[in-house]
């Protein structure tokens, strides 16, 4: 059996224009720990916009870690291109498509170190040799017509068999997706949960339920002899202690919302840190 390496991932969502000079005191100003991976799971804006992603990737470039992977969100209008060419508000321009692309791939994300990621499978290798296999997407249900939306139902996903971390900006059905306002209806994806009880990573990361901030160890089977592997996971920008879960490969996997907003979009939560042995 090879050995596992510990990768220590820092995980964000639904941060929505965060300007560090105007929030109050909360955790996302307060000193964030060193990393090795940041994870930023959509909703960087609140409707798109070359300033405010800019915005938010000066807000990234002060976090210190070796890589920093970005997916879009539904308020993100204008990074969906198919949304943005049928649904975009008359007082804005078809080209901020692209000029939003552009910021999210060019110098300022480059300055960031940021990498945006669309809807696919990527593999990264850090300096030391350790490695991570992710599948990323910033789709979610439709709902009330943002972007990146789809209809429910059908075979939306294909997640390959081997990936060790999903990245999603919506939830799987039943998993950190209750909205209090509804009467705790579970809003996550019916199928998007058949697809990862399939696949079975180690870490399944979203946001997008601001209610439903949170981590939880889903587990699709019964225990097994495999190894479990212990995970510590804490909140960063806190003095919460830290706590501990444990995962086995193939048999349960970690769920954590890291939605910085709550539900009345105050940046009242904590990123989520989480070293997760790979």
């Amino acid at each position: 059996m090879s050995k596992t390496r510990v990768i220590k991932f820092l995980i964000l969502s639904d941060t929505h224009n965060f300007d560090r000079e105007e929030a109050d005191l909360c955790p996302l100003k307060k000193p964030l720990p060193e990393v090795d991976v940041v994870l930023h799971c959509g909703d960087l804006t609140s409707v798109g916009g070359a300033k405010n992603y800019a915005k938010a990737l000066e807000m990234l470039g002060h976090f210190d870690a070796e890589l920093k992977l970005v997916i879009a969100g539904n308020h993100d209008l204008d990074l969906d291109e198919e949304y943005w060419r049928t649904n975009k508000p008359k007082d804005r321009e078809e080209s901020e498509h692209q000029g939003a692309v552009d910021v999210m791939t060019g110098p300022l994300a480059k300055a960031a170190n940021v990498t945006y990621l669309t809807e696919g499978t990527y593999g990264f290798t850090l300096n030391d040799g350790r490695t991570f296999k992710i599948f990323a997407s910033p789709s979610q249900p439709e709902f009330c017509n943002w972007a990146f939306g789809y209809k429910r139902g059908g075979a939306r996903w294909k997640i390959p068999d081997d990936v060790d971390i999903v990245m999603t900006h919506g939830p799987p059905h039943g998993s950190l997706d209750s909205v209090a306002e509804q009467g705790n209806k579970k809003l996550g994806c019916e199928t998007l949960l058949e697809e990862v009880k399939r696949v079975r990573p180690l870490m399944h990361c979203f946001g997008h339920i601001h209610d439903g901030y949170g981590r939880k160890v889903h587990t699709w089977s019964h225990w097994n002899d495999a190894a479990g592997r212990d995970v510590k996971i804490s909140q960063a920008g806190t003095n919460r202690a830290v706590q501990q879960a444990q995962v086995r490969k193939g048999e349960s996997t970690l769920m954590v919302n890291a939605a910085i907003m709550n539900e009345d979009y105050q940046p009242k939560n904590a990123p989520w840190v989480v070293e997760l042995p790979l």
